[in-house]
């Protein structure tokens, strides 16, 4: 069986919003880098949680946090995500200022 080279990526189901997404994940990856070019050293700190984390610990928390947001809104509340989006958002703002 020969592969269909031809084909690309349209095995995949990519939309605008799944774009967006990755986007987001590479900007976010990319803000942080600068970040700690700018102020290198991690923004190590002992939180809330009295766990020692650095920046990158606290957006990998964060991201994680929004999957479980999403996951459980569509659990309980279905489509939109708009409310667990700016959930999300709240939450990683909070693991950012106080985890």
């Amino acid at each position: 069986m020969q592969p269909n080279i031809g084909a690309g990526l349209s095995w995949m189901a990519w939309t605008w919003q799944t774009a967006l997404f990755f986007g987001v994940i590479v900007l976010l990856l990319v803000a942080m880098t600068l970040w700690e070019i700018r102020k290198p050293g991690g923004g190590e700190r002992r939180g809330v949680l009295g766990l020692v984390t650095t920046r990158g610990d606290r957006l990998f928390i964060s991201l994680l946090a929004a999957g479980y947001v999403h996951l459980l809104w569509l659990a309980f509340f279905g489509t939109p995500l708009w409310g667990a989006s700016a959930l999300a958002l709240t939450l990683a703002l909070l693991v950012f200022r106080y985890v």
